[in-house]
């Protein structure tokens, strides 16, 4: 067990700089689309309370609570919905400072094994110099995840 604590501080290899490299920039990416996620649900909440915000506060609505449908009224829907967004909010804030540390991590565990992300031959060939529109067909490039951010 000891020599397991020691590989994850210490990697042996390049492979397994490669794959502790691999599992940062995952988890960075798991944490971007959780990002995007609740971002998209606080849309969703703004949007529900942009459209009963000015309808009569004792006008009946349904709200979907658990997979159950329950029918309420505007005046307690609208502040629980209210409650709701600020939560996802909050939620989304500790995510980007998460995300802003395993970015630092990243940035220092590339620094410490000097890592440097590889371009593919289409994007070198791009940088030299090529004429705009010139290049035709799908780009296919490494394994996913290889180079993303």
């Amino acid at each position: 067990m000891a020599a397991k604590a020691e590989n994850v501080k210490e990697p042996i290899n390049e492979q397994a700089v490669a794959s502790i490299y691999g599992n940062l920039r995952s988890e960075m990416n798991q944490i971007y689309s959780k990002i995007t996620e609740l971002e998209m649900e606080v849309g969703e909440h703004s949007l529900v309370m942009n459209a009963i915000q000015p309808l009569d506060p004792s006008r009946r609505c349904y709200r979907l609570i658990g997979g159950v449908l329950v029918e309420r009224s505007i005046k307690e829907v609208l502040p629980a919905v209210q409650r709701n967004k600020e939560g996802i909010e909050e939620l989304i804030a500790r995510l980007n400072e998460a995300l802003e540390k395993k970015k630092k991590e990243i940035s220092e565990f590339e620094t410490k094994y000097k890592i440097r992300i590889r371009k593919s031959e289409n994007e070198v060939q791009d940088e030299s110099g090529r004429k705009e529109g010139s290049a035709q067909g799908v780009l296919v490039g490494p394994a996913a995840g290889a180079n993303e951010e």
